[in-house]
């Protein structure tokens, strides 16, 4: 009736649905992006395949920079080490080991969390498996009792058998007499990094860079109390829970544990990077 040809309609009906679903694309990344604040173009390209999306990294990063999505690097942290005592140290034991079982390595490790008026400090336990945070504890001493709630915490969650490694750095923090009688009450493996070499205990350096990125550098913290509400809630819901690891095939560490357990598998030897979590 128009006088037009019956494709130009089929044109037009297909372009609009096009840039219905690139509106829609942006609308999604931008909702992940916004949510998890630090996600890479990687990271989010995954989320957007477990919500179903079918989309490669490259439309992701085309769309996040024209978006100004992309994560800027934030500032470095200060090192809570103090190895000037008179305690024993312990050999590395982990050095170019492969950890392939949950249970097998833990790693402990301490950072700081700048309030309004000072610091205070998060003590954590890492499984180095599956990178789950088992024990945490904060505080406004740097001290063993810091250290010890922690692994104390810990051990309740995991009921651990002997010969577990226990891996930490030199400080007197893990040194002193009565983290390493607990450690050994228990039955674990002690073991620690060389003097001056954070890199050795690069899974607990790496979750910290986490938490400053994705929780801390986003809150203005004034009290004790603030960070005692907050970093609990991102350690067990948010990075336990929900954040997805490039290093456990795009899994959360909860659900990277589950597989483990259910089906006695390695999920990175598997083929389960690309499984729908349900989060």
């Amino acid at each position: 009736m128009t006088g037009l040809p019956r494709s130009t309609f089929y044109y037009r009906a297909r372009n609009k649905a096009k840039l219905k679903s690139d509106s829609d694309l942006r609308d999604k990344i931008e909702t992940i992006a916004l949510e998890w604040t630090k996600y890479g173009y990687r990271r989010i390209t995954h989320e957007l395949k477990q919500q179903g999306w079918k989309v490669n990294h490259k439309r992701v990063l085309r769309i996040m920079r024209e978006e100004d999505l992309l994560v800027r690097p934030k500032r470095n942290w200060i090192k809570t080490t103090d190895s000037g005592h008179e305690y024993q140290t312990y050999p590395n034991l982990v050095k170019d080991r492969v950890v392939n079982a949950i249970n097998q390595v833990w790693v402990a490790d301490i950072t700081y969390i700048r309030i309004l008026l000072g610091f205070v400090y998060l003590a954590i336990i890492l499984d180095a498996y599956s990178r789950k945070v088992i024990g945490y504890a904060i505080s406004e001493g740097l001290d063993t009792s810091l250290t010890l709630q922690a692994l104390k915490m810990a051990i309740t969650q995991r009921e651990p058998i002997p010969g577990i490694i226990h891996h930490s750095d030199q400080g007197v923090q893990y040194a002193a007499t009565g983290y390493v009688q607990k450690l050994q009450a228990y039955g674990f493996q002690i073991s620690m990094s060389r003097k001056g070499t954070p890199y050795d205990n690069a899974k607990a350096e790496s979750f910290f860079k986490t938490l400053k990125t994705e929780e801390v550098y986003l809150w203005e913290y004034e009290t004790l109390a603030d960070v005692q509400r907050r970093i609990p809630y991102f350690i067990q819901a948010v990075y336990n829970q929900k954040r997805l690891h490039s290093a456990l095939g795009y899994l959360p560490p909860e659900v990277f544990e589950q597989i483990v357990k259910e089906q006695k598998l390695n999920p990175l030897a598997s083929g389960y990077s690309n499984l729908s979590v349900q989060t």
